[in-house]
């Protein structure tokens, strides 16, 4: 008997592209996460956990968005460890890590990938 293990996945609209500035990060409450809504370019997007992995504190839309070569970043406001915007992987200490979310945009919108 083989069984099979669905992942079910909901995306849900955070803004326009529009409202967002390049280089630059909002917050949106999405159901009952914060999720920091990075800007890199003129459609590219990332969507990380608005609280700063090493204190815990709901920051992270206020934190210097910049990159490591090719590679977007934002920085904690607090300690200003730097994490890749799309792994989640810090820099500065291996020990921590900042949760991503996967991001589309349709139609002008930004959407934000949630476990259902």
């Amino acid at each position: 008997m083989t069984s099979t293990i669905e992942r079910t996945t909901d995306w849900i609209a955070a803004c326009a592209v529009a409202d967002l500035e390049p280089g630059w990060a909002e917050v949106a409450l999405m159901g009952d996460r914060m999720v920091a809504i990075v800007r890199v370019g003129s459609e590219e997007v990332y969507a990380v956990d608005h609280h700063d992995p090493h204190t815990g504190a709901p920051v992270m839309a206020r934190g210097i968005v910049g990159s490591r070569g090719d590679r977007p970043t934002i920085a904690s406001p607090l300690h200003k460890e730097v994490y890749d915007l799309g792994t989640g992987e810090c820099f500065t200490d291996p020990a921590l890590g900042l949760r991503t979310y996967r991001t589309r945009v349709v139609g002008g919108m930004i959407q934000v990938e949630f476990d259902a």
